[in-house]
């Protein structure tokens, strides 16, 4: 069994797994299921969580449903626990890419899509539907004719970027926020260093006896944002689970809520003047 996939269903870990169909692994890791429950590391698919994500080339009302069959086709499963929608923009049916060409971008029909997301949920295909990368405009927007509102939206936060406006939005409307990027995404295209190497957060974590990335985590963890990190280490796995017996201080909450705030993903990879969004202040509408 592939090294990778053992250390992320070691006991060690917490056995959620976030997909997309842009990603390419729903096909890989629907083989390494079947193989963890062949050598007996898990009992059933219901001991694990599992996400995917619809890519903007099927964001339109009728190739919602059929690109969630091919996902469960891929991942060999009955059902997901949670399907998102992966940015509030449609392209050009049929072609899977990262970055879409300019001139593929479409608008999405919010409506047509959020009502074929809720057939997915009904017909039993996910437990839950949501978003990603949706802001308190875009939420309000489906919010008012939704009949199943999203369950969680997606986003980056983290100490340096920790979207106070969309928390308490959230908050108000019964929608679970959860944090790609609670390290800062160092390694991704977009990601960076600087949250983990922020000064502050080093004298907090020193203070404490903690690593930077416990006092970053910790920190979400207070908030009630849900948390996701992506590691295959087993030591670092275990020190990210180690957040749990003990707490920051009112001191050190105040201190990191004063941190400077800047966002990393700036979504640039979506603005065209062809399609919905010709500024990143129209994506992200002025949340940045």
């Amino acid at each position: 069994m592939d090294g990778c996939l053992e250390a992320s269903l070691s006991p060690l870990s917490i056995p959620e797994y976030v997909l997309a169909s842009l990603y390419g692994t729903e096909q890989p890791l629907g083989d390494a299921i079947l193989e963890a429950i062949a050598v007996g590391l898990i009992k059933s698919r219901d001991e694990l969580f599992i996400t995917s994500k619809l890519w903007c080339s099927d964001a339109h009302g009728e190739l919602v449903l059929p690109a969630l069959q091919r996902s469960l086709k891929n991942l060999r499963l009955e059902y997901l626990d949670l399907y998102l929608i992966h940015w509030p923009v449609s392209s050009k049916p049929g072609i899977y890419e990262f970055p879409i060409k300019r001139e593929d971008f479409l608008a999405m029909d919010f409506k047509a899509v959020w009502k074929a997301m809720e057939d997915c949920q009904r017909l039993g295909l996910t437990k839950s539907i949501g978003v990603s990368n949706f802001s308190c405009k875009k939420l309000g927007d489906i919010l008012a004719f939704t009949k199943i509102p999203p369950a969680v939206n997606q986003v980056e936060l983290n100490p340096l970027w920790q979207q106070k406006k969309l928390r308490e939005f959230c908050k108000a409307n019964g929608i679970l926020l959860t944090a790609y990027a609670p390290l800062g995404a160092q390694g991704t295209i977009w990601g960076s260093n600087r949250v983990l190497e922020c000064e502050l957060l080093k004298e907090i974590a020193k203070q404490k006896g903690k690593t930077v990335a416990q006092i970053c985590l910790r920190w979400a963890y207070e908030q009630g944002i849900g948390i996701l990190v992506k590691s295959f280490n087993k030591d670092r796995m275990k020190s990210n689970l180690e957040i749990f017996n003990w707490s920051l201080s009112q001191e050190d909450v105040k201190k990191i809520n004063d941190i400077p705030q800047s966002r990393l993903c700036s979504g640039q990879d979506y603005i065209s003047k062809y399609g919905p969004f010709n500024t990143t202040q129209e994506l992200w509408d002025g949340e940045i």
